[in-house]
């Protein structure tokens, strides 16, 4: 089970909307589709007085999925590549400190989707956080028959996979059903295996639909349960009331690491056609702008004299992507794309990732207050390996901070009141010290007060502000000028563009005091 907590949650995309309506009874199917189980456990006005007869046609299509991989691990030898490399005998790793591998195991649900024994579940039930190689799948039957499973196809930006096991008698199975008609407060219930603990059944209503986590990620986009989810739920289904699977567990909000009533589950209308291609062995197509993108919290918004409702902020854009064919620069607010408003539940995200690539779209955005649109061809979206290597969102560890220079004693007037920041002109010298080019223009930030809202938000000393509110400054007497005018507008907080050692220039929004 992957776990959220705090803004972060788990490393599931997802893939083209399309809603399914599929008309089938509820309970898991058999071959023939006999016509006699069609029926309505539970009246759809009402609330259920039982889940059991429910839970007895579904229970048999939920299985339980195993994994062994081989997983490389960092040589853990310390003497690795000195003369006592071999002293204290076994447990270390071989001479040379190269890598060893170690058998993994991963445990989580799954469900079959039709007679012949195709399988869905998580990506990540089958991959231990992506560096396992596969040995060998096992799904288990609540009856406790075991079958060897073939992968047939899995993504990871959806963490999505299908597997396929093979019987000498149909196997039982469910439908995806249609989760664009859920709504909050819709009872629902979740069967999958807990802590290894076999077929357990939980329930609860919908608490939210499309609820965005806040990842940024391309699919942030779920149905949120207070139904009990917890580890090895992963996978495993969502149904209605109808019996149909409306959604996929995938992950939870957890300050303890166990169910608190908050999980999340990939909506079937995002899930089905991506199941769909993977069984068919078609790729997976998503569409791509090529920005690092922020939400447009409070703070920012108000820097930038906006509601923060709608829209997000370009933090950086990669060259020779569609971003930057359009003309689309950081600093950008993006409220548009393809005619679909940009908002939280909708994000930007997700609404490019629905666009098949070489399509062109209309991109609507705000730039030094001002409404304007551009279009562009959607690009193509790269693999998460190669997004995770893209240069232009790097996350090289942070430099040791190589700012010499002590503290000024004497503070630099409103800057320092409004911002809690002590800032001196970038010279050539203090460029140099801090790794950067020496014509490169700014002020340096002197001192932070750790009780003010940049420290707060991570500001230091040696970091170089290069802009305020998108106009330059160069000197401390600029900055200054630049709060005046925000305060002037009425503003309670302005955007500084951020220059640090070894990482790229970001926008970072700081409230005056």
């Amino acid at each position: 089970m992957r776990y959220a907590y705090g803004v972060t949650t788990a490393l599931l995309l997802g893939g083209a909307a399309l809603t399914l309506t599929t008309g089938f009874p509820a309970g898991a199917q058999v071959a023939q589709n006999d016509t006699s189980q069609m029926q309505n456990v539970v009246p759809r006005g009402g609330a259920p007085a039982s889940f059991a007869d429910l839970t007895a046609q579904l229970a048999p299509a939920v299985v339980n999925i195993s994994t062994r991989q081989r997983v490389r691990v960092a040589n853990q030898n310390p003497f690795a590549g000195t003369p006592f490399e071999d002293l204290f005998g076994g447990g270390m790793a071989p001479r040379g400190g190269t890598p060893q591998t170690r058998e993994a195991q991963s445990l989580g649900s799954g469900f079959i989707i039709s007679a012949d024994g195709y399988v869905v579940t998580n990506n990540h039930v089958i991959t231990a956080d992506g560096q396992g190689q596969v040995e060998s799948i096992t799904v288990t039957m609540p009856d406790g028959t075991e079958y060897p499973a073939k992968l047939i196809g899995r993504d990871a930006a959806s963490d999505l996979a299908v597997l396929k096991i093979s019987g000498s008698k149909p196997f039982p199975f469910v439908k995806f059903g249609d989760s664009s008609n859920a709504r909050v407060g819709d009872w629902v219930i979740a069967i999958g295996n807990p802590f290894g603990l076999g077929g357990t059944v939980t329930s609860g209503i919908i608490s939210a639909v499309y609820r965005a986590t806040g990842t940024g990620s391309a699919y942030d986009r779920y149905l949120q349960t207070d139904a009990s989810i917890n580890r090895g739920n992963s996978g495993g289904p969502m149904f209605d009331m109808n019996g149909q699977v409306i959604g996929i567990n995938n992950a939870i909000f957890s300050p303890t690491g166990g169910s608190v009533g908050i999980g999340f589950a990939i909506p079937a209308e995002t899930a089905a056609p991506i199941v769909d291609k993977l069984k068919k062995g078609e790729s997976i197509e998503r569409g791509y702008l090529g920005v690092r993108i922020q939400a447009l919290n409070e703070d920012l918004a108000e820097s930038l004299g906006i509601a923060h409702n709608k829209g997000e902020f370009v933090q950086a854009v990669e060259p020779g992507q569609a971003a930057a064919t359009a003309g689309i620069k950081a600093g950008d607010v993006v409220v548009r794309v393809d005619g679909k408003d940009v908002t939280r539940d909708q994000t930007l995200s997700f609404l490019v990732a629905n666009i098949a690539p070489g399509k062109r779209i209309p991109i609507e955005l705000i730039r030094d207050g001002r409404r304007m649109t551009v279009s562009t061809v959607v690009g193509k979206r790269p693999s998460e390996e190669e997004l995770a290597r893209q240069s232009f969102d790097s996350g090289q560890d942070q430099a040791e901070n190589q700012f010499a220079k002590p503290p000024s004693q004497q503070g630099s007037g409103l800057s320092e009141q409004s911002l809690g920041l002590s800032v001196l002109p970038l010279t050539a010298t203090i460029a140099r010290q801090l790794g950067m080019p020496e014509d490169l223009r700014g002020v340096v930030v002197n001192a932070v007060d750790p009780s003010s809202d940049a420290g707060s938000k991570g500001l230091q000393r040696g970091d170089i502000v290069l802009s305020v509110n998108y106009q330059a400054v160069s000197t401390p007497a600029e900055l200054e000028a630049a709060i005046k005018a925000a305060k002037s507008a009425s503003r309670n907080a302005v955007l500084l563009r951020v220059q640090r050692r070894g990482q790229p220039a970001t926008y970072v929004p700081i409230r005056l005091r």
